[in-house]
């Protein structure tokens, strides 16, 4: 696979995208390759800032932390490459709290304090939601990297975009054969009470029964909750196969518990790695998920076949091979996340150059920019993999991963395509107003 940094491919029917290059790239002299769009003189010296609206704490502290990790390493990286239109980028973080109106509140801030070009990095489905409005309202944009079927769903507005990272509709849809053919029809899901959990809950029960199974129980669990075995004898005796997809602090108590309710006569297992994002596999009382499998955004663990573009990723963010920080095996990322961080930046970056962007009134030439990107490659830039931006409903499509665990660590064993992932558009933003 060559080393060159390839550009998202943008629709040739804007004019103004034209001088955008094809080689834009992270190595080592980038400047000096053909087509990359070296910006002498900027109009101003002021930086491009960005909102980032970070969990920093609540029930999303943990993946705060490696989101900002991640967004300190990428916006690094764009300084490293001249900036954006030969402009520093500038990432000014605000604690949300994980929660929905603080989060509004963050992106006033952003807005009518800060100055801020844009607002950016979003995970929890609520906090999205109750902060997608008031960007519509501040005309800001508001690029999230959530995974919740909000955006695509046409819930939201023409100024909220996730280029970054898929959503749960797509996952599921992609996940449901392999759960079906491989691991049973008799399906209990676990889920937490949230817009995210709903988004499972609705969308694989879909899903599954397309693939001739049935959900034949769905355990709602508040997002805050700290004991689990209470809801353990709520799953039906005849289930094949539970689903579970918790998260929050006490995800490794969840799993715990559960092994302690089944011990080794389990149904079959399949997760999403939510329930063990940040969480070591060798912590004691989670040998029970062995032959488990696990749905992964970006496999934790460096497979055999690692590309040079996630060995890259890697280096930059500071995560070892095993998906923990280079600093301190102890400290697990959130690895199958955290991506989508990297590659929103690099794709603001994509669309700030093609369209000119020189401040807050090129807002709209943004977003618009960022519409016309369709095929996004492999590359430095995306080291996830490829994929496929839908400009009608503002959210990409992308491949995804199932991993088994094996001796203590995930296994990739099913890639899917990206057409598994697709599914008809619900709305078209494009058609709204600015």
């Amino acid at each position: 696979m060559a080393d060159k940094i390839i550009k998202p491919k943008l629709k040739t029917r804007r004019n103004l995208l034209k001088s955008i290059g094809a080689g834009t790239g992270i190595l080592a002299g980038a400047t000096a390759l053909p087509g990359w769009v070296r910006y002498s003189q900027a109009q101003t010296s002021e930086p491009i800032r960005i909102g980032f609206q970070v969990h920093r704490t609540g029930i999303g502290a943990a993946y705060g932390r490696w989101y900002d990790r991640t967004t300190t390493a990428a916006a690094k990286l764009i300084n490293d490459m001249g900036g954006i239109n030969g402009r520093a980028l500038e990432i000014i973080a605000e604690d949300d709290g994980t929660d929905p109106k603080r989060g509004a509140e963050v992106l006033e801030k952003f807005a009518n304090q800060h100055k801020c070009d844009l607002a950016f990095g979003t995970l929890f489905s609520h906090v999205v939601i109750g902060s997608a409005p008031r960007a519509g309202e501040l005309k800001l944009p508001y690029f999230v990297v959530s995974e919740g079927h909000h955006v695509a769903s046409g819930m939201l507005n023409r100024y909220t975009l996730q280029p970054g990272i898929t959503d749960v509709k797509s996952q599921v849809q992609a996940m449901a054969p392999f759960v079906a053919d491989n691991l049973g029809k008799k399906v209990t899901m676990i889920f937490p009470d949230f817009a995210f959990g709903h988004d499972h809950r609705d969308y694989f029960s879909a899903a599954i029964e397309k693939q001739g199974g049935t959900v034949v129980a769905k355990i709602a669990i508040p997002p805050t909750e700290s004991s689990f075995t209470k809801y353990f004898p709520k799953i039906p005796r005849d289930t094949d196969v539970i689903y579970h997809v918790m998260v929050g602090p006490a995800v490794l108590t969840f799993v715990k518990e559960m092994g302690e309710f089944y011990g080794p006569n389990k149904p079959q297992i399949f997760g999403f790695i939510d329930s063990l994002e940040a969480v070591d596999l060798n912590s004691p009382g989670l040998e029970f998920l062995e032959g488990s499998y696990f749905w992964e955004g970006n496999p934790r663990y460096a497979q055999a076949n690692q590309s040079e573009h996630d060995k890259f990723y890697r280096a930059a963010v500071g995560v070892d091979d095993n998906g923990a920080s280079v600093s301190d095996p102890k400290d697990v990322s959130t690895y199958s996340h955290m991506f989508g961080c990297w590659e929103t930046l690099f794709t603001i970056k994509t669309g700030m150059e093609a369209a000119g962007y020189q401040g807050t009134d090129d807002r709209s030439k943004l977003i618009e920019a960022v519409e016309s990107i369709t095929d996004i490659p492999l590359s430095r830039e995306h080291p996830q993999g490829a994929k496929v931006f839908n400009s009608k409903t503002h959210q990409v499509f992308g491949h995804q991963y199932i991993s088994k665990v094996e001796g203590g660590k995930l296994k990739l064993a099913h890639t899917t395509s990206i057409e598994d992932t697709l599914y008809p558009d619900e709305t078209d933003y494009t058609k709204q107003s600015f």
